[in-house]
């Protein structure tokens, strides 16, 4: 298995704990994170390493990543592995899933390539690569199936870990929060790359909001690693913003936007936990200039955000790139603050969301995967 984020982190291991209890004498290596390795998985390269963001990052890293997968690829061929999985970072797996199945292993992969929003052209590729494709969204299939590429949907996994509703009184209790004091959860990015990018706007946002607007708010940040927090807390020294009552977490993110009246959050599978969770929240991004034209100009759909591209509308507003002031960002999230209606209409939208979602993805994820074995 290769997983290249926190994400494929996240789904990997649910699947390595539910082909566990049917297969108790399987073995799982590659390349994963501590997820993954908490279940016996034995990572050969930190899964950190595969971790990069837009076009000018990978750029910068492409002779190491590309090192690390012809090494990887040499390894698998001599072990021959019954299957191997690639989970989402497509543009490192597909090429190695595609060297596999040519010398004869079964390869899945587990989280569908954004075709429907981009690149749609990568679909033969992806058909010349895989086994079978392990599909999150329910638009996603059709895709496959007019090609002749097999595909089982499974759902996406938060949906069945997270209930369908938070209390949100339940979790600041938790949290030893204050009950009536507005809160705004704040997530950056799991990414040092993504807090070299958003930190500062993020720590700027929140300052403008108890600045101008609610003196009384909180700000509560979750954060993954000792450097994302470093990342965070230099900024806030940078930005002078001491006296704004952040409470920085690690880890935590759905206790951070179940405690939070809405949230702040950069795009990616955090914004589908903000969406299952049920908060208003504000999409926002920033990437490499050059990056964003690029991706921009290849775009099939006006949203960015997985919770506007699943509802085909939007939900929720996106605020990018160039747009992403702090002045704008906080506006926005003051006015969703008080706009009770809209929030009623936000739950409304994300519970059907939820439901569509919630396949016990862990368990057809375990058959699809038995199948091929089989």
């Amino acid at each position: 298995m290769v997983a290249g984020e926190p994400s494929g982190d996240l789904l990997a291991s649910h699947l390595i704990a539910a082909l566990k209890a049917r297969l108790p004498d399987a073995v799982f290596y590659g390349i994963g994170g501590p997820k993954m390795q908490g279940l016996g998985f034995e990572s050969w390269w930190p899964m950190e390493k595969l971790s990069v963001m837009g076009y000018w990052d990978a750029l910068k890293h492409y002779r190491e990543i590309a090192a690390i997968r012809r090494q990887l690829k040499r390894r698998l061929l001599d072990l021959k592995p019954d299957i191997f999985i690639g989970v989402d970072a497509p543009d490192f797996n597909l090429g190695l899933e595609s060297g596999l199945k040519a010398a004869g292993v079964q390869t899945i992969h587990y989280v569908s390539p954004s075709i429907w929003a981009w690149r749609g052209g990568r679909i033969k590729k992806i058909g010349r690569a895989v086994s079978r494709v392990l599909a999150l969204f329910p638009m996603e299939p059709p895709l496959y199936e007019k090609e002749g590429i097999p595909v089982t949907y499974v759902g996406h996994p938060l949906a069945d870990i997270i209930p369908m509703q938070t209390s949100q009184q339940a979790v600041r209790e938790k949290l030893l929060m204050p009950r009536d004091r507005p809160v705004f959860a704040m997530l950056p990015g799991s990414r040092r790359g993504e807090l070299e990018m958003m930190a500062d706007t993020f720590v700027q946002t929140a300052k403008i909001i108890f600045e101008r607007f609610l003196p009384n708010a909180v700000f509560v940040v979750p954060l993954t690693t000792r450097e994302t927090r470093l990342q965070f807390e230099a900024a806030i020294y940078r930005q002078q913003a001491a006296e704004v009552p952040f409470r920085l977490l690690f880890g935590h993110a759905q206790d951070a936007l179940g405690a939070a009246d809405v949230s702040l959050v950069a795009s990616g599978t955090a914004t589908l936990e903000a969406a299952l969770i049920k908060r208003p929240m504000v999409i926002t991004y920033k990437i490499a200039r050059m990056s964003y034209w690029l991706m921009k100009r290849m775009a099939y759909q006006p949203y960015v955000g997985l919770p506007n591209v699943l509802a085909g509308r939007y939900v929720v507003p996106e605020i990018l790139q160039d747009e992403a002031r702090p002045e704008k960002l906080a506006e926005t999230l003051i006015q969703l603050y008080e706009d009770k209606e809209n929030a009623e209409a936000v739950e409304e939208a994300f519970t059907d969301m939820h439901w569509q979602l919630r396949q016990n993805t862990a368990e057809k994820a375990a058959n699809a995967v038995i199948a091929c074995l089989s």
